[in-house]
């Protein structure tokens, strides 16, 4: 490839040149021999030839640059013509040029850099920015000026910033433009966002030309247009569009640098041009504030008037960057022969066997130090007008960064600044390069726009598209359920729940919506809804609007508004009713709880029996006694009508909390069976999908619908059990046949359905609760607006009532439907009281342990009478003492007392007498 450039290249300028033999200079010479190639008249190209001119004489005038020599410039003009591009980089080789300052266009650098890549000389090109000029594939092309590469990467991240998500793109139709605006398209699906459109012109294309494609980007619904050309020719392209209406409100237009150039170069504009680009948005590359570009900066008036001949104009950002490759290159030779470099050249071995003929192809020559010198450009570190200048491993400049201009009234203003460090901000890159990096969404940040029209409310980004093309919207074409959605006689006339929601969110939307109801199906058989959405991802369809669940999968490949309604999955199986018998009063507690609470209930009562005994008569007498009444006290608890007086303080401490722990009962038991013996009960042995699960029993579900997949798949239900029906009287009959006879235990399907399926069938209920929360929604193409406009509609109707009234129009079902079953839920068991069993048991455990301490403290006041009772009665002594203290307990308090005290009483007046 890179050979068949050089024969068509050398074709066209085989009588100009003559290739001599190697030439070798091992010293430094008086005169270093460098080139440019552009075009002398353009708007990038009268600001560089200023500025390289300027530069060259600059590095001349410091002998400490070159060592005292000079640099020798040759700039040829290419007047906007890629073939004299080509021809006129050749003739610079031809004269042992060291490196070429240029090519200006994108289109000529690409040709020129095979043509370098075989004859290694440098290119160093201040304006092509063409991100696939890289240098994997043109390693002698030098980029010093900042690649569109970031300055798609700084729009991409303006549209993120405004949550657009569709982009039309203008652009050239050449290298230039096509490669840009591909390397937008990356950057915005990056961002989740895309290129709806895009509108390529030819380079120089008329006026007529261009209102052609405008006027198809003005059919299209977005809004957002970014435009990629080059300076001389992008006024006319917003002029056109300023003519047909293109810059008024609603509109966005970003632009890429070439507007801030010309707005630098021919400040102030005409009034005609200003017109036309009120409200645009542009890039500037950005140049932070040195001595050196002051020093230029105040300098350039003077430099123009002397070195221009077409007038004084302005200096850009490509004026600088171009005088900046002047001092590269200065700093870059300086290197090459501080490291031994030397300036000779060979030719090309490879051609030699085209010897003869007028082309003397094999004449080309090779500079030999070539490599060494695009070695030297890349390790130069100094600092420039434009600020550091330095290479990175990837061959781009250092800390790319933008200014983001907004044109308004006669001038710009900075709205803020992108660098690929932080993003988006309001604050100069080089201060935010002292600070860690931070490119979250919360620390983008912009000044205000005012945006076409002269407003600073933020556009939209889109419109309907007033191409007279309706939304074609596929609406599934049931056949049971039709209360959602059917079909009725007329041309594609549909009606139900779905389509009035449809109809009456349409109506709070901004803009007209014209559209066609296609319906989906073939009206025997219920549509899968699933087919009906992938159709809308690949473009059949513009939207589905139906009975369309919001699942996984489905959002993979299309976007859903708001939900609707609620619908999740649930189980109905049939139910009986449980009529009241003679044992209903045993039903509000389950037998657990009815044994814990008996077993509490004796509990308490031999507590407070223990607690009394000794000194309370109303616990005293014959065992038979003591019996009765303990269990007479405790069970007449129940109804606060206990007749025994407890005298103990730790008897009455275990009787009120065991009073409490009555209250609560009485109180649930009685709620619990008012609620049984007045509230229809019904009773399934299906309690829930686990208990449905594990009979093993076959299930039945709506064909077509998500939840075979979701109960093969995510419950591991073997679809063996699995049974498709079509319609609610398949339900209704499955249901009452049963497994046995070739029913099924259950159905489940959404809730939604079988509400409306429930208001007729009072034998079936829901069966525990939902187990997948899911709801309803109107499918449209991935990064849809009118998704967005329309779930906001959708909650404007759920705030006002309508969504509710729309509801109760088709869905308000009759009385019939059925409340569950109720069995466990009005029962009540021990979870709900364990608590209040603790805390009665820890209060009777402690009264206990208190009580056994006082006794034995008692009991030892009392051990010499005891003693004294076991050595009369010859008895051994432990089985005394236990005899003894048992009947200490089993005695009254009062006649203990007065046995001590006769004890006592005789002892002293024994005591007396011996004396």
């Amino acid at each position: 490839m890179n050979k068949i450039w050089l024969l068509v290249l050398v074709f066209f300028n085989s009588e100009s040149f003559s290739f001599g033999n190697s030439v070798d200079v091992t010293t430094r010479p008086n005169v270093f021999n460098i080139g440019a190639i552009f075009s002398f008249n353009s708007t990038v190209g009268k600001v560089a030839k200023v500025a390289i001119e300027a530069a060259v004489d600059d590095v001349n005038s410091e002998p400490a640059v070159l060592k005292g020599t000079k640099l020798k410039l040759t700039m040829l003009d290419t007047n906007y013509s890629g073939l004299l591009g080509f021809v006129e980089a050749l003739k610079l080789m031809e004269n042992e040029t060291l490196a070429i300052i240029g090519p200006q266009f994108s289109v000529t650098a690409h040709i020129v850099s095979h043509i370098a890549n075989e004859l290694h000389v440098p290119l160093l090109s201040f304006a092509a920015t063409d991100p696939t000029l890289s240098s994997l594939q043109y390693p002698f092309f030098v980029s010093t000026t900042h690649s569109d590469l970031f300055q798609m990467a700084a729009i991409a991240d303006i549209i993120e910033y405004y949550e657009w998500r569709n982009v039309i793109a203008i652009y050239v139709d050449d290298d230039h433009g096509r490669n840009g605006i591909s390397v937008l398209g990356d950057k915005l699906a990056e961002r989740r966002a895309k290129i709806s459109y895009k509108a390529p012109m030819s380079p120089g294309a008329s006026r007529s030309e261009t209102t052609n494609v405008l006027v198809k980007v003005a059919l299209m619904d977005s809004r957002i247009l970014v435009l990629h050309t080059y300076a001389d020719w992008g006024l006319e392209v917003l002029d056109v569009a300023e003519n047909l209406g293109m810059l008024g409100s609603g509109y966005v237009w970003i632009v890429t640098d070439w507007l801030s150039t010309l707005l630098d170069t021919y400040s102030p504009l005409s009034s005609k041009a200003i017109a036309s680009i009120q409200g645009v948005v542009t890039l500037r590359m950005h140049t932070p504030d040195s001595k050196l570009k002051t020093n230029l900066v105040s300098s350039w008036s003077n430099l123009t008037s002397r070195k221009a001949s077409n007038g004084s104009f302005g200096l850009s950002t490509y004026g600088l960057y171009a005088y900046d490759t002047v001092w590269l290159l200065a700093h870059a030779i300086d290197k090459f022969f501080n490291q031994g470099g030397n300036i000779s050249f060979s030719n090309d071995s490879r051609l030699t066997h085209l010897r003869g003929g007028k082309l003397h192809i094999d004449a080309m020559s090779i500079f030999n130090g070539g490599s060494l010198l695009l070695q030297s450009i890349l390790e130069v570190n100094m600092t420039g007008v434009t600020g550091p200048f330095k290479f990175t491993s990837d061959g781009y400049l250092i800390h790319p960064a933008y200014q983001v201009i907004n044109v308004d009234g006669n001038g710009y203003r900075r709205i803020g600044y992108w660098s690929n460090y932080s993003g988006l901000s309001i604050v100069p890159p080089e201060i935010l390069y002292a600070k860690p990096p931070n490119n979250s969404s919360s620390t983008q940040q912009l000044y205000d726009v005012i945006w076409p029209g002269q407003t600073t409310k933020k556009p939209r980004g889109w419109v309907f598209p007033n191409n007279g093309r309706e939304l074609r919207i596929g609406v599934p074409n049931r056949v049971v359920y039709r209360e959602f959605v059917s079909l009725v006689e007329g041309p594609d006339t549909f009606r139900g729940y779905c389509i009035d929601v449809f109809i009456a969110a349409l109506k709070f939307l901004p803009y007209a919506v014209p559209y066609k109801l296609i319906p989906f199906g073939d009206g025997h058989n219920n549509p899968e809804p699933s087919d009906l959405v992938r159709l809308v991802s690949v473009g059949v369809y513009d939207a589905a609007v139906g009975d369309i669940a919001i699942i996984t999968n489905r959002t993979r490949v299309v976007d859903f508004t708001q939900p609707y309604i609620e619908s999740g999955l649930v189980v109905v199986a049939p139910v009986k009713k449980q009529n009241s018998n003679a044992w209903a009063f045993l039903r509000p507690f389950t037998p657990m709880m009815w044994c814990i609470t008996g077993i509490f209930f004796l509990l308490v009562g031999v507590i407070v029996w223990i607690l009394e005994h000794r000194i309370n008569d109303d616990f005293r007498g014959p065992p038979k006694r003591q019996i009765v009444t303990i269990l007479w006290f405790i069970f007449s608890t129940l109804f606060f009508s206990h007749r025994e007086r407890t005298r103990s303080t730790l008897g009455r401490l275990v009787l009120i909390i065991w009073l409490f722990i009555v209250l609560i009962l009485t109180s649930s038991y009685t709620a619990s069976l008012t609620s049984i013996l007045t509230v229809e009960q019904l009773s399934s042995p299906i309690k829930g999908i686990e208990s449905l699960i594990s009979t093993g029993d076959p299930i039945g579900y709506q064909r077509g619908s998500f939840a075979e997949n979701y109960l093969s798949e995510e419950l591991s239900i073997p679809r063996s059990r699995l049974v498709p029906l079509n319609s609610a009287d398949d339900y209704a009959k499955a249901l009452k046949d049963g497994p046995k006879k070739g029913g099924v235990a259950a159905v489940i399907d959404e809730r939604a359905y079988m509400e409306l399926f429930l208001s007729t069938q009072c034998e079936f209920s829901i069966v525990g609760s939902d187990f997948s929360k899911m709801g309803w929604g109107f499918a449209f193409p991935r990064d849809s607006e009118l998704a967005v406009d329309m779930s906001t509609a959708i909650l404007k109707l759920s705030e006002n009532g309508d969504l509710q009234r729309i509801h109760d129009k088709w869905l308000k079902g009759s009385a019939c439907r059925s409340q569950g079953t109720k069995e466990d839920v009005d029962r009540l068991d021990l979870n709900s009281f364990w608590g209040l069993f603790v805390l009665c048991g820890f209060a009777c455990l402690l009264a206990l342990l208190v009580y056994l301490v006082q006794i034995v403290h008692q009991f030892a006041r009392h051990i010499p009478d005891s003693e004294e009772f076991a050595s009369s009665s010859g008895r051994s002594s432990w089985p005394a003492r236990i005899q003894t203290f048992l009947s200490f307990v089993g005695e009254k308090e009062e006649v203990t007392k007065s046995r001590s005290k006769r004890k006592r009483m005789e002892r002293a007046q024994k005591e007396t007498q011996d004396l």
